[in-house]
């Protein structure tokens, strides 16, 4: 079925008349590479589209063709595209277009590219692949099927998505495959040292002395053998930091050897808390801790959101 539809939905876009894509709000590196993507796509079959994010693009992927054409203000006329594409979203409600999406027109169809487990059904057609690294891969895999051609921005869109999504090739959801395909992608022109330096080593002053802040608050769970850290909102004005600089934080804390996983929590503007979970460990499945609490992801590598603000008493972190 996934191939099928790799098929059904070429055709679909093809006809299409005019194409509405979205990607999540505070989009990472597989987010932006998706879109910009499709986007090169889209250009070269001279297909109509408008391209949307409800966040700005974060700095450090500003080096990715096309991201000047990603929009953050909604289109007048939301009816007037018949087709509407979600990429990497992991679910409904990270569009942020729930009820435009659920209140569309009868011609207005919806295919998803993702490689999240299934949260809710919302699309007419579901390009998802869980056991694939990224989204961009996903999108390789429908250029592949299709006999798209892969040229040098398409191929530095598929590598950026796939090393950021994978922490720069280290967690777990590397595969022969990814490290087959991110091969081929610089064989068509990728840069990977280039790639690196745009999303990885650009930590900047305010940056770094958050991701301290991170390090100092963190504890360890001796029950459960698992690492706990928090990043309030005065950490977050303390040092100065932006909302890349936290970009990697639960990867890299993720690395610690004596426990079987990591939780991060931090406090956002909107009053809720943030959760990311992360394990590298083969018997650990923080998905399940995540959709506990409304929230969704992989086996490795998980979130969520909840309301609530973090307190710090009687030596331990907590939620109120």
């Amino acid at each position: 079925m996934y191939y099928r539809n790799h098929r059904i939905a070429y055709r679909k876009i093809k006809k299409a008349k005019k194409i509405f894509l979205v990607i999540h709000e505070k989009p990472d590196g597989d987010a932006v590479s998706s879109i910009c993507a499709m986007i090169d796509f889209l250009e070269q079959e001279k297909i109509d589209y408008y391209a949307y994010c409800v966040s700005d693009i974060p700095e450090n992927f500003l080096f990715l063709p096309h991201t000047e054409k990603i929009n953050n203000a909604m289109p007048e006329d939301f009816s007037s595209f018949d087709l509407i594409i979600p990429l990497d979203c992991g679910s409904l409600s990270r569009t942020t277009l729930i009820s435009e999406i659920l209140g569309r027109k009868k011609h207005q169809k919806v295919i998803e590219f993702d490689h999240h487990p299934k949260v809710d059904s919302y699309s007419d057609i579901e390009i998802r692949e869980v056991r694939a690294a990224s989204t961009t891969q996903v999108i390789y895999d429908f250029f592949k099927k299709n006999r798209i051609k892969i040229n040098k921005a398409r191929a530095t869109c598929i590598l950026t998505g796939i090393s950021t999504d994978t922490g720069n090739f280290l967690y777990p959801s590397t595969s022969e495959k990814t490290i087959r395909i991110s091969s081929e992608m610089m064989i068509r022109g990728a840069r990977l040292p280039n790639i690196l330096e745009s999303t990885w080593r650009n930590k900047s002053l305010s940056g770094m002395k958050l991701w301290g802040l991170a390090i100092n608050n963190l504890e360890i769970n001796k029950k459960y053998n698992f690492a706990v850290t928090v990043i309030t909102k005065k950490d977050i004005e303390e040092s100065g930091a932006t909302e890349e600089d936290i970009e990697g934080i639960s990867g890299f804390l993720s690395n610690l050897n004596e426990v079987k996983g990591l939780l991060m929590l931090r406090e956002e503007d909107d009053g809720t808390i943030k959760g990311s979970l992360r394990t590298s460990d083969d018997n650990v499945d923080v998905s399940k801790i995540a959709n506990a609490l409304g929230g969704g992801g992989h086996s490795k590598a998980s979130g969520f959101k909840i309301n609530g603000k973090l307190v710090h008493k009687n030596n331990r972190w907590m939620i109120e």
